[in-house]
């Protein structure tokens, strides 16, 4: 009576349930288990567990083992299976020792969810805010992708601006790579971490004997990049002298290498960037304005992360994606209680400390889920106390060049700040009082509820 009342609950679960005992043989096999993996019980009873389900990287058999070796419960672990058609089958594992009434291991328990349709959903939603490598959500960005071919098509030189670390490499190759110049190579050089000499050596190569130890000719980076690409970075830090020297090579398409006495004609397509207001610099007379609209055909500005804190939840899935691949591990989420240490950090650094803070919590990390023990310090730390009122004055984005619908979420984000102070509201995005009430009127903000 009793074994009959075990089948008849089995058979009333949604999740396939299958156990094995100690020789991993299977003992037991529900229905919803043979329409998943599409074995039926009678074939399977008896059958040593590896037989009938293979799987990817063996995942399944490790799980089992550490739970019978050590008497612990797995939840929630995102695994393969293979089918009896060899398809490839994402599910979600949560396996439990099964004790005698001694309380002795006789095997393991495993129920098995099918995450099939999960799994689509999760990759249209990735491949939604995915282009290349970069992840986003955020309308300023999703702009800048939807006008990434017509613009990648041409061959005017492209400005891109924004602070560190948020991803003006990664624009610049994903502008080569939508280019017809995405078969020609892709040369990227850092301004502003070389003197002038070394810097117009490495730009444009030089001749044998140029100088003492020139022993033979070197290739510049617009040599290298012939038919291709060159990402000049952090362009704004280069002196007036070289900014003469590059200016001539936009306007006249040739150069002469370090000792040379012949020009080269030269086919690059320029892209700079800069964490500086190049504009700004311009009015004060310390970059050419004839080379910065020389640069500035087309400019893209990428937003500081903290303007953008939608993205988090999609860069935490994409870098520990990326992450799981590398170290052949299956971490598959981030506590809760992470999570609201990171959406209420304000990353100085932006994209690259985010990646940064992830790759120190993966390593921390021992299961398969981060956990706010995991993150550095100084996030941890920073979340526990208020947010500090200057957040949007770091921003490099002047508030008026926002999307209304971002100008009024940082209005309302700020009036919290601040307590409904307009006055320091103001102040601290850098505006007239007298502006941000015309703002709060247009925008049919409620005070009350701020």
């Amino acid at each position: 009576m009793q074994a009959e009342l075990y089948k008849s609950v089995l058979r009333s679960l949604s999740e396939a349930v299958c156990f094995v005992d100690l020789q991993w043989r299977i003992q037991c096999l529900n229905a919803q288990a043979e329409m998943l993996t599409g074995v039926s019980s009678k074939d399977a009873i008896g059958r040593c567990l590896k037989d009938v389900f293979p799987v990817d990287k063996n995942d399944l058999h490790k799980m089992i083992a550490e739970v019978i070796e050590s008497g612990g419960s797995i939840n929630r672990w995102r695994t393969h299976i293979v089918n009896y058609r060899g398809e490839s089958m994402p599910v979600v594992l949560n396996a439990s020792p099964v004790l005698d009434k001694n309380q002795t291991i006789t095997g393991a328990v495993l129920i098995l969810q099918d995450n099939r349709v999960i799994e689509v959903l999760r990759r249209e939603l990735r491949q939604k805010y995915t282009h290349g490598n970069i992840v986003t959500k955020d309308e300023n960005i999703q702009r800048i992708l939807s006008m990434l071919p017509s613009v990648a098509g041409g061959n005017a030189p492209v400005l891109i601006t924004g602070p560190t670390g948020t991803g003006k490499e990664l624009l610049a190759r994903a502008i080569h790579s939508a280019s017809p110049r995405c078969n020609g190579p892709f040369q990227a050089i850092n301004c502003g971490a070389l003197p002038d000499t070394l810097l117009e050596s490495e730009l444009f190569g030089y001749k044998k004997g140029a100088f003492t130890d020139a022993k033979k000719d070197k290739l510049g980076r617009f040599a290298l990049a012939e038919g291709g690409t060159l990402l000049l970075d952090e362009v704004g830090d280069i002196s007036s002298a070289m900014q003469v020297k590059l200016l001539r090579v936009l306007e006249e398409r040739q150069y002469e290498p370090l000792g040379g006495i012949e020009s080269i004609k030269t086919d690059v397509r320029i892209v700079a960037a800069t964490n500086q207001n190049v504009q700004a610099m311009v009015e004060s007379g310390n970059f050419r304005s004839d080379l910065y609209y020389r640069l500035n055909v087309i400019e893209f500005y990428l937003p500081p992360l903290a303007e953008r804190m939608g993205d988090i939840p999609l860069l935490l899935e994409h870098f520990i994606e990326l992450l799981n691949a590398q170290m052949d591990r299956s971490v598959s989420r981030v506590s809760q209680s992470a999570m609201n240490c990171l959406m209420r950090y304000s990353y100085p650094g932006n994209v690259r400390e985010l990646r940064n803070i992830i790759e120190h919590a993966y390593a921390l990390c021992s299961g398969e889920e981060i956990s706010e023990e995991c993150l550095p310090p100084r996030v941890v730390k920073t979340s526990s106390l208020s947010e500090p009122e200057s957040t949007y004055e770091s921003a490099a984005m002047p508030f008026h060049r926002l999307l209304k619908d971002n100008q009024r979420q940082l209005i309302i984000r700020m009036l919290q700040l601040h307590n409904g102070h307009r006055g320091k509201t103001a102040e601290a995005l850098q505006i007239d009082k007298s502006t941000l009430w015309r703002k709060i009127k247009a925008f049919d903000i409620d005070l009350e509820k701020t």
